[in-house]
């Protein structure tokens, strides 16, 4: 069946849905030249992976087109007889889509100069892995129907599985694959019993279905605990997140970025749709336990990433943190509406959407910039960088576009979606439940505390990596990225820039989408004051303008650089840096990783599984070792992979190799039959 539009009937002509789908065919079809281009290292460089850039941008275009232009709907032909795809085309998707877009067309014209040749899987077959990822990302994004999502979303975990381990021949990182691969499969069980229980008995599995029943409270409770159980995995929401830290390190820094930036956000629009779309009368509670949920999730990502010294372990666990931010503010909307508040609620979830497009720009950006510093000094410890910004000049401003973005520093993205959480989480007084008046507002010093944690982390991050001296004679040979590589940084910084000089632009993106999900938008009040005033609810309650703020600081850096240049030129000397007398300084005087850390390490030393090795005063060349690991492997995973080893011997013990036992076996099964059959 062609598309329809809002269920008016069949439409002559394309529409943005036919586009889009043949952006995603492109996708596929890029994935299929890169088999046949299987060890054709520049086809799959320079052609293909340009080409994927290509898709995207124009699959952002074709999103943005129809963001608020209706509905439109699709039937594929294909897949299991009697049981055709659904595919679905409104505003919540567009935006997803357009986040998609755009942030892949960054990544993977970072990925055309990244890939060597003779790195873990061959070219072609990355290349294909890489685009079915991408499209199959976007089917999720698409699918209107169970079946239609399940294999879409199955499709998205064994390719990233694929990805994840690239460079298989290493045990750590086929480990961290197969980890991935379990709470993947995990969260989809989760994910398969809430649609059965959203089709109530009807058989019908298609979303226009699921959106018309009404569940009774338990069992639409009972479905929205197993999204949240099915999306928070994929997502890495506490404490189905230890694959994340394992995962992310393990793979290409491009699909790092891939799997961080959109990958997560496919779990946070699961967790939308099915808990504001197919789940139309949510319960004060649900959202009470999102803010808590992601609140927890948030404060233990960044304390965990402070105490990082593998700059691609810090920024997994900083995804987890923003991810959690995410959360926390999806839950605060959820709130708002089931108190009959959709104005309150569209700026909470207007706060969670331009979160989702912030992260996905500079985390994207962030995890591309690691890989450049990986392949020009081959090291990712912290401990053994420094002063890069000399020989990378390039990666290291790019990266700093993407740090401050990051900490949440106006007048760059992260600000603005930071501070418009605060504001949603400042507003709800008006509540009618007088404890959560009371509770809901302390979550804004949690949130206070996260960013302020997370600016600490990005210090470090920046500062060890990019600023003193090099720690390593190596790191006097590093180069900085190529052209290819540099490409795909500033599109990702551009993004990141734009966000957040231009707020009022994209919450008018955003305002069909709220519109969609909560019947209230934000796009009029907050551009009250015109494009550069950003008023959520009133000016007189808060007001924001970046481009003041960016002239502010713009008009400072001009007055200083005059008054040291100008007013007192010609009275300068040159001379080394005070050095407290001791003019023999070392690299071993700089600060290190670890020290960076070691406050956050002490204060909330609670979160941590410390291993600690003293020196005895008596060693001639004393070692201090502390290594830092999650109390929930050891608290929870450890004990279930024990249990379930335990049971496979047990079960074991069954396998004699004797023919006589087996026949045995099949003999006392079959007496078994009988008799219940009897019965």
């Amino acid at each position: 069946m062609p598309p329809g539009n809002g269920g008016s009937g069949v439409n002559s002509g394309w529409l943005p849905l036919d586009w889009i789908m043949l952006a995603v065919a492109a996708w596929g079809g890029l994935g299929a030249l890169g088999i046949l281009a299987w060890r054709r290292f520049f086809i799959v460089s320079r052609i293909l992976f340009p080409l994927g850039a290509l898709v995207g941008l124009v699959l952002a275009v074709l999103a943005a087109s129809a963001l608020g232009g209706g509905v439109e709907t699709a039937v594929l032909a294909v897949g299991l007889p009697h049981l055709p795809m659904h595919l679905r085309l409104d505003s919540l998707a567009a935006f997803f889509l357009i986040v998609l877009g755009a942030v892949g067309a960054g990544v993977s014209l970072f990925a055309a100069g990244y890939f060597r040749r003779g790195e873990g899987t061959p070219p072609g077959l990355m290349c294909a892995q890489y685009h079915n990822f991408l499209a199959s990302m976007a089917g999720v994004l698409l699918a209107d129907d169970a079946y239609a999502f399940m294999v879409a979303w199955e499709c998205m975990a064994m390719a990233s599985f694929f990805l994840v381990t690239a460079n298989h021949k290493s045990p750590e990182i086929r480990q961290a694959g197969f980890l991935y691969l379990l709470i993947a499969h995990l969260g989809a069980i989760a994910i398969l019993l809430c649609f059965g229980v959203l089709q109530a008995q009807t058989g019908d599995y298609t979303f226009a279905n699921l959106r018309a029943q009404s569940l009774p409270s338990f069992w639409a409770t009972v479905a929205f605990l197993l999204a949240l159980l099915g999306f928070g995995a994929k997502a890495g929401v506490l404490p189905l997140h230890v694959w994340l830290p394992e995962a992310h390190p393990a793979a290409p820094s491009p699909v790092s970025a891939l799997m961080s930036g959109l990958m997560l956000k496919t779990a946070l629009y699961g967790l939308l749709r099915v808990g504001f779309d197919l789940l139309h009368q949510p319960q004060g509670w649900w959202g009470v336990l999102m803010i808590a949920l992601g609140l927890a999730t948030a404060l233990f990502g960044v304390v965990f990433a402070a105490v990082q010294v593998d700059m691609k372990r810090l920024l997994a666990y900083s995804s987890i943190e923003n991810i959690g931010l995410a959360v926390a503010g999806m839950g605060l909307a959820l709130l708002f509406r089931a108190h009959a508040m959709p104005g309150l609620a569209a700026l909470a979830l207007t706060a969670t959407l331009y979160h989702v497009a912030s992260h996905a720009c500079f985390k994207s950006l962030l995890f591309v910039g690691t890989g450049s510093v990986l392949h020009a000094t081959g090291e990712r410890n912290l401990g053994r960088l420094g002063g890069l910004l000399r020989k990378m000049p390039w990666v290291g401003w790019l990266v700093l576009v993407g740090v401050f973005a990051s900490a949440g520093l106006p007048p760059l993205s992260g600000f603005v979606a930071e501070w418009l959480l605060l504001q949603s989480f400042l507003f709800t007084p008006g509540l009618a439940d007088a404890f959560l008046n009371m509770i809901v507002p302390i979550a804004a010093v949690a949130i206070a505390l996260v960013a302020a944690l997370a600016g600490y982390t990005m210090v470090k991050f920046y500062g060890v990596i990019f600023l003193g001296q090099p720690r390593e004679e190596t790191l006097r040979t590093a180069h900085d990225a190529g052209w290819w590589e540099r490409a795909g940084m500033l599109w990702l910084a551009a993004g990141c820039v734009a966000l957040g000089l231009l707020p009022t632009v994209f919450i008018r993106l955003i305002d069909p989408v709220t519109q969609q999900l909560v019947g209230a938008g934000l796009a009029d009040q907050a551009g009250l004051y015109g494009w550069w005033l950003l008023t959520p609810v009133t000016i007189e309650r808060a007001s924001y303008s970046p481009p003041l703020f960016l002239f502010g600081i713009a008009a400072a850096c001009l007055l200083v650089f005059w008054l040291v240049r100008g007013r007192y030129h010609g009275h300068l000397r040159r001379s080394p840096p005070w050095d407290c007398g001791f003019a023999w300084q070392t690299t071993r005087m700089v600060d290190t990783a670890e020290g960076f850390g070691q406050p956050i390490r002490q204060i909330f030393e609670p979160f941590f599984r410390v291993e600690r090795t003293l020196p005895s005063p008596f060693d001639i060349k004393p070692v201090y070792r502390s290594e830092v690991s999650d109390r929930f492997w050891y608290a929870l995973y450890l004990p279930v992979m024990r249990a379930v080893e335990f049971v496979a011997r047990q079960v074991g013990r069954l396998q004699q190799g004797r023919i006589a036992i087996y026949l045995l076996y099949s003999f006392l099964t079959l007496l078994f039959m009988l008799l219940m059959v009897r019965r």
